[in-house]
């Protein structure tokens, strides 16, 4: 079995022991499902409080004998066994939610370079335009670019620390790195900016989304168009004299291409029956749409600046980063529907727009024929009753429960693949974006 159809052969099992656990007790209040769950640790892998972590890798480009390292070759990492009760529904922090892979010191050095983005960009625009197309995109950056967690472009800086030889973290090559992780914060940009106007979202990030501006509307499309042509030039007067160069643009198209790819399958699946969804089809989504550029884009840029060039280590970092992507995805689908907007920052439009998201189609999989009719008489309408008619459904079929039941178990999985198949890069890699996402609240 290969490496990739062993990961989503993993996300297949947590899903099925997740559907296949008895449901925890559940109660409604004010249209907020809290869940109480005691889940069993027979799912878990042998000794799995403790993790090796390899942080000195033998197969590095770079790799020399006795070089130090942030940390030593070999660390057991123990993970604390905490009372895991449903971390999206928690009205306070869960302990794992307050651990973060970046430091806030490193989230505002990454923050201060954006103004250096911007005067390049301006500068760039300014070669063509001097008034107000190159006032309006700066604008355009300012409004779109900077916000949210940044979660892409602090994960393309994470993985070159974590990947660059220790003399080659000097402050200008780290600002480098970040420079990038300000193109890849670009190109999410702009896929926003397109999804809202194709969904119709009417807020993003906790604030208007920008074709709803009355000054925007659907010229807001080609902002998005800009702002994503100009990831080239940011890219080429950091990287434009080195020979991984081409490996990056090469990079970049790559995962527009299939970022688009997997946007045609959710809008074209969305004008399906829902009777037709499959996980098959949720998994083709997400992989495409989101796990491809959100997860594997930041590391594999990190892997070319760092000198990795074997095809094999950026397999096997990819058939991880894609797994985790999957992970995450559901999070989201789940927040879609259950999540507070004031803490995820958007309005959930999934049920309204049809969507082929997890819980449709694990409601599918468990709705007895009854519940079925009411999904395909509901399901995709934008009327407040039928989204509440679908809500009620998933909360009778358990759905809140499964849920953190899968992401458990998922977690657990994901664990245990990052140590049988990421050799020759370090496991705390993984492990570092994985506590960041794990029982996020948005």
């Amino acid at each position: 079995m290969s490496l990739f159809n062993l990961a989503r052969f993993g996300v297949g099992v947590a899903l099925e022991a997740a559907i296949t656990r008895t449901a925890a007790p559940m109660t409604v209040t004010s249209g907020v499902v809290q869940v109480r769950r005691s889940i069993s640790k027979s799912s878990e892998v042998n000794n799995s409080d403790f993790m090796t972590i390899r942080t000195e890798n033998q197969n590095h480009p770079h790799h020399q004998k006795g070089s130090s390292r942030n940390c030593d070759s070999k660390q057991q990492i123990r993970l604390k066994k905490v009372s895991r009760t449903l971390s999206t529904l928690n009205s306070s922090v869960p302990e794992a939610a307050t651990q973060t892979a970046v430091p806030k010191s490193e989230s505002r050095e990454f923050m201060a370079v954006f103004p250096d983005v911007v005067r390049d960009l301006t500068a760039y625009a300014s070669k063509y335009d001097k008034n107000v197309a190159t006032k309006w995109f700066v604008k355009a950056l300012q409004y779109n670019v900077p916000q949210g967690k940044k979660n892409r472009g602090l994960a393309c800086v994470l993985a070159y620390r974590m990947l660059a030889r220790s003399e080659d973290l000097t402050p200008e090559n780290i600002r480098r790195a970040q420079y990038l992780g300000w193109a890849i914060e670009m190109l999410h940009s702009m896929f926003l900016i397109m999804d809202d106007v194709m969904d119709g979202s009417v807020t993003r990030r906790g604030q208007p989304c920008w074709h709803t501006l009355d000054d925007v509307k659907l010229s807001g499309v080609n902002d998005a168009i800009m702002i994503e042509a100009a990831i080239a030039h940011l890219v080429k007067i950091q990287y434009g004299n080195e020979p991984y160069y081409p490996r990056l643009l090469e990079l970049f198209n790559e995962m527009k291409f299939i970022t688009t790819i997997g946007q045609s399958l959710d809008l074209r699946s969305a004008k399906l029956d829902v009777t037709d969804y499959s996980m098959d089809l949720y998994k083709s989504i997400v992989f495409h749409k989101t796990a491809y550029y959100t997860f594997y884009l930041p590391v594999a840029m990190a892997m070319h600046l760092t000198g990795y060039t074997d095809p094999e280590m950026f397999r096997q970092a990819k058939t991880i980063l894609l797994e985790i992507g999957q992970f995450y995805q559901t999070q989201d689908d789940f927040f879609d529907c259950f999540g507070d907007p004031a803490v995820i920052g958007k309005v959930g439009t999934d049920i309204a727009e049809g969507k082929c998201s997890w819980l449709a189609v694990v409601a599918m999989q468990r709705a007895t024929e009854e519940q079925k009719e009411v999904m395909k008489a509901c399901y995709g309408s934008t009327d407040p009753e039928n989204i509440a008619r679908v809500k009620k459904l998933y909360e009778q079929l358990g759905l809140p429960t499964t849920y953190s039941i899968y992401e458990e178990e998922s977690y657990n999985m994901i664990k245990t693949h990052i140590q049988q198949i990421s050799r020759g890069l370090p496991h705390e890699l993984f492990f570092k974006i994985m506590e960041k996402i794990y029982r996020r609240e948005a």
